[in-house]
């Protein structure tokens, strides 16, 4: 049920970064980069010859050279071993085979997982000799690759493709469920919550299988909807993961959150908000999915009549970012609150299906930048005034805007929060992540977005 995925490993500095933005550049049809948001991994969905993957950019295995690092050097390319369908190791030409590229190639082969070699910084047609040399890692041959200039890029994600699992009628969504991940850190409560819940007579519980390395999911009916609950399992303290591990519990999310709609993410309500707390909150971001933010363990909170709008006010100065999620307070153990769980997620789902007729969305367009104008930017040309047209809602689950203005570049990022908030107070969008984009209006896509962006805009 969720994309096969392929991993990119090897040393450092041989490219790998690289060659994930030139594999993902002119195939995603909008990139986002984002500031605040925390970057210290990588994950996107690229697209080649129609066949979808999820692509994970890793850190670089530890050098040789390293002293007491083999272990971990070794525990990392098991772990993407273990994560991937398919591996694609990447290896220097120039500096040629070091013994951190053997021992991970050694690991690939004892795997049996498909396991693709690419020779990357082959600078041009002169340099191909260069290639031979990694026959002897034993992966089968080499692909020539310029992750800079682009030669040979296809010719490899042609080879990726081909090495992915036949293709599944399950990759997607279903747009007639409900899927919904529990995360959270250890103890937070995340089993009795899920056992509180399923424990309700009001539903019909049955097992589903999930993929090889997926956990068994759960299906119910609740208030005649179909609700899937996906476990996650696995996302443990930063303190408590080996070196190099913590990126493949991340993947294990990536993995389920991949599947569903919205994220449940439980926190304990007696603990402040942590930075692991946080890591989690910003992967659920970062996906794309519904957010619906849960303090549990709140029959151990000293309290009165204030005190859930003051702990949700806490959060909203903590992670002001996510102050369009809603935060429920609620006991597990007692069973305080648990179904208004559910209620909150299922309204977040339809909310990240939601879609926005395109006259509505230009006449709060017209009104917040008749409120507001966009600011001129210094430097700009005299007399030319920044200005956003139109706009349209180019995809729902998750919700995508597209706005057009005569120059985009000078759009300052406290107006397009501006913009969004505008949209928000409009249309809802409760606990859902809203991605507005801006690019330069031409003709064509004037013509495209129709004559419903005029009528909205008048």
């Amino acid at each position: 049920m969720s994309l096969p995925v392929v991993a990119i490993v090897g040393r450092p500095n041989v490219g790998k970064s690289t060659l994930f933005n030139r594999f993902l550049g002119g195939k995603m049809a909008i990139v986002d980069d984002q500031p605040g948001v925390t970057r210290d991994r990588h994950t996107a969905t690229a697209d080649w010859n129609g066949r979808k993957f999820t692509l994970v950019d890793t850190g670089g295995l530890v050098p040789e050279s390293q002293e007491g690092m083999e272990r971990e050097v070794n525990a990392q390319i098991q772990a993407a071993i273990e994560e991937a369908d398919v591996c694609l190791l990447v290896v220097d030409a120039q500096a040629g085979i070091a013994a951190t590229d053997r021992d991970a190639a050694i690991m690939l082969r004892e795997s049996g997982r498909p396991a693709i070699l690419a020779v990357n910084k082959i600078d041009g047609t002169r340099q191909h000799d260069l290639v031979y040399e990694f026959f002897e890692l034993g992966l089968g041959d080499p692909r020539a690759v310029s992750a800079l200039s682009g030669m040979g890029s296809g010719d490899l994600l042609d080879a990726i493709v081909d090495a992915l699992p036949p293709k599944s009628s399950e990759e997607g969504l279903d747009p007639d469920e409900i899927a919904i991940a529990v995360l959270g850190k250890p103890n937070v409560g995340k089993s009795s919550f899920l056992n509180r819940l399923l424990g309700e007579e009001r539903f019909i519980v049955s097992p589903m299988a999930g993929t090889t390395r997926d956990a068994i999911d759960t299906t119910m009916k609740y208030d005649g909807r179909q609700i899937r609950l996906v476990d996650t399992a696995g996302i443990r303290r930063h303190a408590a993961l080996e070196v190099g591990l913590e990126y493949y519990t991340y993947l294990r999310a990536v993995r389920s959150l991949n599947r569903v709609q919205v994220a449940i993410v439980m926190l304990d309500a007696t603990d402040t908000l942590s930075r692991q707390d946080m890591r989690i909150l910003n992967l659920v971001e970062e996906r794309r999915r519904g957010i619906v933010v849960c303090a549990n363990k709140w029959d151990l909170v000293e309290k009165d009549e204030r005190t859930a709008s003051e702990y949700e006010k806490a959060f909203c100065e903590q992670a002001p970012r996510l102050a369009y999620a809603p935060v429920v307070t609620l006991s597990a153990l007692t069973g305080q609150r648990v179904r208004r769980t559910l209620d909150e997620a299922i309204r977040v789902a339809d909310e990240w299906h939601k879609k926005i007729p395109t006259p509505d969305l230009n006449r709060v367009l017209h009104a917040a930048t008749s409120k507001v104008q966009p600011p001129q930017s210094k430097g700009r040309r005299p007399g030319r005034v920044v200005r956003i047209l139109y706009g349209h809602q180019v995809e729902t689950g998750p919700p995508l805007i597209l706005f057009y203005s005569n120059d985009p570049a000078a759009i300052p990022e406290h107006y397009r929060r501006y913009i969004e908030h505008q949209v928000r107070d409009a249309f809802g969008f409760t606990g859902v992540p809203l991605k507005i984009f801006f690019r330069k209006a031409t003709s064509k896509s004037r013509a495209r977005v129709g004559a419903t962006a005029d009528d909205g805009a008048r």
